[in-house]
């Protein structure tokens, strides 16, 4: 069975089809998430496999303020879902409405009705319908009358006991830890963007930058300078990348991203690049003087061109 996307209530397959279902935010798509799909496959059984996520954090409506940046994009995502091998893929709005339904309707809408479901799988701290009413034990009970049964995963931690968690990736990525971050996640933290115009100071110092647009998907981690693999279509380049807003030239008020592909030149412009982050390598700092820049961008790319040298050599 080939994985596809559907979006919104109108859009479940509504077939006699059985399902084997698991809910969440999947933010990041990490190693708890990933436990949660292995469990999810080796339950199957030849039913199909569905993940039902959200187009946005609900605190996004429910507590606007509190609402945490994503770390990937709904499209980046589902593409991660499908990646992992889910057969389908629900996505739906996470709107002021939804968010009303009752937790009556949410099972007799999307579980039963929409996906036929003969099996879910979710968290112990899972809540769904108006108000978080629904529990874990209110959908097992749910589930003996509809004819589905329920299952709990539990979290996966690390060695320290730490829970694996969006959140905490976030503040991983924040603190600029990548390799803790790296491994919470079980990949390399990626963003994606468009390339666009940006101010050629990088080419006037002798590395030239693709510049990021400022709306990319996915996190963008703290301030400084990264090893990276920038990704071009199918083709995968060694990068240097800086985070920040440039603070030796005092002129540029937001944070940018651009990359510095290593020993080839390209034209990049108006493409979609995808960046994987490998190591960072220091924050960023201002100099005294462009020369001064220029000198340690030097140092920098050498750093850079030993990490990912090691890095292709243990993954490729």
């Amino acid at each position: 069975m080939t994985g596809r996307v559907v979006y919104g209530l109108d859009q479940l397959p509504h077939d006699a089809t059985a399902s084997i279902v698991t809910i969440g935010k999947f933010d990041g798509v990490h190693r708890g998430h990933r436990a949660v799909l292995d469990r999810l496959f080796a339950d199957a059984e030849g039913r199909r496999t569905v993940v039902v996520t959200f187009d946005r954090h609900p605190a996004s409506v429910l507590h606007p303020e509190d609402a945490p940046e994503a770390l990937l994009s709904v499209a980046q995502k589902t593409e991660a879902l499908i990646a992992a091998g889910i057969d389908l893929v629900v996505v739906l709005p996470f709107t002021a409405e939804f968010a009303a339904l009752s937790a009556e309707t949410f099972i007799d809408q999307v579980l039963v009705g929409g996906l036929h479901a003969t099996y879910v799988l979710i968290g112990r701290d899972f809540r769904y319908g108006a108000h978080g009413a629904g529990t874990a034990d209110t959908l097992r009970a749910a589930g003996e009358h509809a004819g589905f049964v329920v299952a709990l995963v539990n979290d996966v931690r690390e060695t320290n006991g730490t829970r694996v968690s969006s959140t905490g990736i976030r503040h991983l990525l924040e603190a600029g830890n990548l390799d803790d971050a790296t491994d919470a996640l079980g990949r390399l933290h990626r963003i994606r963007s468009l390339v666009v115009p940006g101010h050629q100071r990088g080419r006037e110092l002798g590395y030239p930058t693709a510049n990021l647009a400022r709306d990319a998907e996915g996190y963008i981690p703290a301030d400084g300078v990264y090893a990276c693999w920038l990704h071009v279509a199918a083709t995968r380049y060694g990068a240097a990348v800086s985070i920040g807003n440039n603070p030796t030239f005092g002129d540029v008020p937001e944070k940018t991203v651009e990359a510095h592909a290593l020993d080839v030149s390209l034209d990049l412009y108006g493409s979609t690049v995808e960046l994987e982050f490998v190591r960072h390598i220091r924050p960023m700092q201002k100099f005294e003087s462009a020369e001064a820049l220029a000198t340690q961008m030097g140092f920098d790319e050498l750093q850079i061109r030993d990490i990912l040298e090691t890095a292709a050599s243990g993954t490729d």
